[in-house]
């Protein structure tokens, strides 16, 4: 019987070995766990943390039991030190000190990737958090029961530094957010950007811009973030969200190449250069849908796929992981941030002529009840009329996530601007209109092009 060996228990090494027992049952899969919590919910972190989610166990997309009943043996709380590639084998460390060997016919490694640590004095002092693992998220909520905190610094602007500053809030600290690049969130444009910031100020969060922190200093009952330039901000704790790196140290044992962003270089069928040895999740580079190269994009949504991919190829399959076009979207208190495909940045770089058009509109008709702005940017290839991408910015309750999917699903198909016009969408007055947002952006779009757009 074959063994199909997985190092790592989040979203790539559990969506792998689902697929394998799915395909073929007979197989012996051994999933090697880091920790005690496989197949949790890591982006369900900041939820916990505000308390919007009472119980941890709730973030478990499957009970640990439930993988014994399919066949899926789950190795916790064990290391993997090091691939040892001729003799098919992984050396293991448990948390008692136990060492051990255990052979593969198929490895896939999913270790993930790790947070980033800034170039910052003072990151191990008590009080100051990084949020990447359960036991980071636990350390940081007895902190808080036993320390009952009145205020937090947090260094990062990205998704996880604007969703812990809405769990904060949520939680009654008073919450500072540093930011060394001139705005938030830098995966989207500055002006999506301007519009999360105005959201996050005026539920009393401080945002500052352009400011790198050199230090964080213990004084007192508190602790002081000292900026290479500009006023120390004060706190009773400290969360670095500076983003993340893939986490590599044990592929580089067997002699495994990197790639983009350090990042485990594989192909579409998730294989590395190694024979028998595949690797996927954010320890690996995505296949960029659009750009068609290799890119490093970490996100759950990709891993889950390309655990998947690798899952079924490990048992004689040949798929081939479809590609990334780096969808995402962020709730921050009453709004929603989301985003697809190219910016106009990307876009020129990689060759296209870029139009981005803004659209500020109504997301349902305006004589039902609660109508909200929602700001949607629109990005084509004026040369082809191919469609790139789209930033959009709505209420919470805007269906957001809606009109960015639809916008992926058509990028994915590598449809036009104007097909969006042919789109059958959906229409009830408290949801949208009889030309949803989406098609009158695409409308816009031709408008600003100098093209007709459809009548």
């Amino acid at each position: 019987m074959p063994h199909m060996l997985i190092i790592g228990g989040s979203d790539a090494g559990i969506s792998a070995a689902l697929r394998i027992k799915e395909l073929y049952k007979q197989a012996d899969v051994t999933v090697v766990v880091a920790d005690g919590y496989p197949g949790f919910s890591i982006c369900g972190l900041p939820f916990f943390l505000s308390g919007e989610v009472i119980d941890w166990r709730a973030l478990a997309h499957h009970k640990a039991e439930e993988f014994e009943d399919r066949g899926i043996h789950m190795l916790l709380n064990h290391w993997a030190e090091a691939i040892l590639p001729e003799k098919k084998s992984v050396r293991t460390l448990s948390s008692q000190g136990q060492t051990r060997e255990i052979t593969y016919d198929k490895l896939l490694i999913a270790t993930g990737a790790e947070s980033a640590r800034p170039p910052i004095n003072g990151l191990d002092q008590p009080g100051v958090f990084l949020l990447r693992w359960m036991d980071d998220g636990f350390a940081m909520q007895k902190y808080m029961e036993q320390n009952n905190p009145r205020s937090c610094v947090i260094i990062g602007g990205g998704y996880i530094g604007l969703e812990m500053a809405d769990a904060m809030i949520h939680r009654g600290l008073d919450v500072t957010l540093l930011e060394f690049t001139p705005e938030i969130l830098t995966t989207l444009d500055s002006s999506v950007g301007r519009l999360i910031r105005s959201e996050l100020e005026s539920k009393g969060v401080k945002v500052i811009t352009g400011r790198a922190v050199k230090s964080i200093e213990h004084k007192y009952n508190g602790l002081l973030v000292h900026p290479a330039t500009g006023e120390t901000s004060e706190a009773n704790m400290v969360l670095v969200a500076t983003g993340v790196k893939p986490s590599t140290q044990l592929a580089q044992t067997a002699g495994i190449d990197l790639g983009i962003g350090g990042a485990i270089r594989v192909d579409q069928g998730m294989a590395t250069n190694i024979r028998d040895i595949l690797a996927a999740g954010d320890c690996a580079e995505t296949w960029h849908h659009i750009l068609k190269n290799k890119v490093y994009m970490p996100l759950g949504s990709t891993a889950h796929k390309q655990g998947r991919v690798a899952g079924e190829n490990m048992v004689g399959g040949n798929s081939e992981f479809q590609g990334s076009l780096g969808t995402q979207v962020v709730k921050v208190f009453d709004r929603i941030a989301a985003g697809t495909g190219l910016r106009d940045t990307q876009a020129a770089k990689a060759g296209f002529d870029p139009l981005t058009i803004t659209l500020t509109t109504l997301d349902h008709n305006a004589y039902y009840l609660k109508a909200k702005e929602m700001n949607i940017y629109l990005t084509g290839d004026r040369r082809t009329g191919r469609l790139l991408g789209a930033q959009i910015v709505g209420h919470s309750d805007s269906e957001v996530a809606k009109r960015i999917d639809i916008i992926a699903t058509a990028l994915y198909n590598g449809m036009l601007v104007k097909d969006l016009c042919d789109l059958d969408l959906s229409y009830t007055p408290p949801l949208s209109s009889p030309w949803d947002p989406v098609q009158k952006a695409a409308m816009q779009w031709y408008t600003q092009a100098g093209t007709n757009p459809p009548s």
